[in-house]
């Protein structure tokens, strides 16, 4: 009986709940669109916004203009503009929507922190002289909104917490922080000089050549490297301006100095001792300010010249060559790439002399170990009774250039010289050997 009663008990519940959503919810009008849209704060398209004017927690007041449809600072003293702190703040004003009305008309705007608010941001919309203004006070007490107001209306209304960093910054935060001003795409010569050594590049066909401390193929990924830190490099902070004494940031006799080159146009960046915190000052030359800038910008400045040539012995790619060549004491082996037969028949690689059927995967794999041989190291000069163990010449590309790489042998070292070009390249014997084996076995 007590279990039957029970079922009927939990019975009567289900009843009245499916009731209710019958004649309750299922009356209900759907929610809207318009209800679930959120009010925009103000009716501007980012773009459109010409004119800004932020004052930030600290109390400093920047003001930026848009000219040729980019922005710069025009007080408290003209420069550049970081155009993605900017449009940072131009879009948020655009996009921003009131989360939640808190007072349509407060008596005291000081418990929101609007009698005197924190941030101010104020601007004006290309076309039109009105100045619109955000006013943004205290935090709630969750801290994930912020209290705000507009200055032509009493309401105090809700914006989200995250949106503080956004509109509350300095002069430094909004100002250009860009290390050196330059176009990459047409950079043809850089220079490090650096105590006690001096490097130079020049570039022609796509191609970085070092003309000083020697002349040599320099990697072209390392010198892009140093170029490509200098592109993104950025200010840390501002340690002076105006007239400054040098000497007191190591800045009177530079430990680096940096030049690019874009034709006859130079840009130059001198870097000084470091800061407290590991950091580096530095100035533009051609701006009358020192700047900080991290340590990773500067730490391979220093690097030896070696550091900066190309590791590949090879130019040669199998795909891209027609001919390799390879002389052991008073043997020659050629392979050369041939055209088939057929009108429409692929090029291949085949043993020219002497001439042999050879499986064309068996050249493949030679050619691609021997391309793909690099330097570890490199010496000035031959050690004494370096022994010649191989000569090879490559042929490649449209213009069937010709490339001639000396193999050497001394004691359990592996040496390679490249005629025309100082010093030899120290290569692992374990990976020479590798290619004398397959070598040995297309014959």
């Amino acid at each position: 009986m007590r279990g039957l009663r029970s079922t009927l008990v939990l019975l009567l519940v289900l009843v009245g709940i499916v009731s209710y959503i019958y004649f309750v919810e299922s009356k209900r009008e759907p929610a809207s669109e318009e209800t679930e849209k959120k009010e925009r704060v103000f009716a501007v398209e980012s773009a459109k916004i010409g004119g800004l004017t932020v004052r930030s927690s600290s109390g400093e007041t920047t003001v930026l203009a848009k000219q040729g449809g980019r922005w710069t600072v025009t007080a408290p003293e003209a420069m550049g503009a970081d155009e993605t702190e900017v449009s940072g703040i131009t879009s948020n004003l655009a996009s921003l929507e009131v989360q939640r009305v808190v007072e349509t008309d407060p008596k005291d705007l000081g418990m929101f922190g609007l009698a005197t608010p924190r941030i101010e941001v104020a601007f004006t919309v290309e076309g039109d002289a009105t100045t619109r203004h955000l006013l943004i006070g205290d935090k709630t007490a969750t801290g994930g909104d912020l209290y705000a107001k507009t200055g032509s209306a009493a309401r105090v209304f809700l914006v989200p917490g995250w949106l503080e960093s956004t509109f509350d910054r300095k002069t430094f935060d909004l100002r250009d922080k860009a290390v050196l001003k330059f176009e990459r795409d047409k950079i043809d010569g850089l220079a490090v000089q650096s105590t006690g050594q001096t490097v130079r590049f020049a570039k022609a066909d796509n191609a970085w050549r070092m003309t000083e401390p020697m002349a040599v193929r320099a990697d072209f990924g390392t010198v892009e490297g140093v170029i490509g830190r200098l592109t993104t490099g950025q200010m840390k902070s501002i340690a002076a301006s105006g007239e400054v004494d040098l000497k007191t940031y190591g800045l009177d006799v530079p430990a680096h100095r940096v030049t690019l080159s874009a034709g006859s146009a130079q840009s130059s960046l001198f870097v000084g001792a470091k800061t407290p915190d590991g950091a580096y000052y530095a100035r533009d030359a051609s701006r009358p300010l020192v700047f900080i800038v991290d340590a990773s910008l500067v730490d391979d400045l220093g690097k030896p010249a070696a550091d900066y040539r190309l590791k590949d012995l090879f130019e040669f790619r199998s795909f891209s060559g027609d001919r390799f060549a390879v002389t052991r004491g008073d043997k020659t082996t050629v392979f050369e790439k041939q055209k088939g037969k057929e009108p429409d028949a692929a090029e291949t690689w085949a043993q020219v002399q002497p001439a042999a059927s050879v499986d064309e995967s068996k050249i493949l794999d030679l050619l691609s170990k021997a391309s793909n041989l690099r330097a570890e190291s490199f010496v000035d000069v031959l050690p004494a009774g370096a022994a010649e163990a191989a000569k090879i010449v490559a042929r490649h590309g449209d213009s069937r250039k010709e490339e001639t790489v000396v193999v050497y042998t001394a004691g359990a070292d592996v040496l390679a010289v490249r005629p025309g070009e100082p010093g030899a390249a120290k290569i692992a014997a374990s990976e020479w050997n590798d290619a004398l084996k397959l070598l040995d076995a297309v014959k």
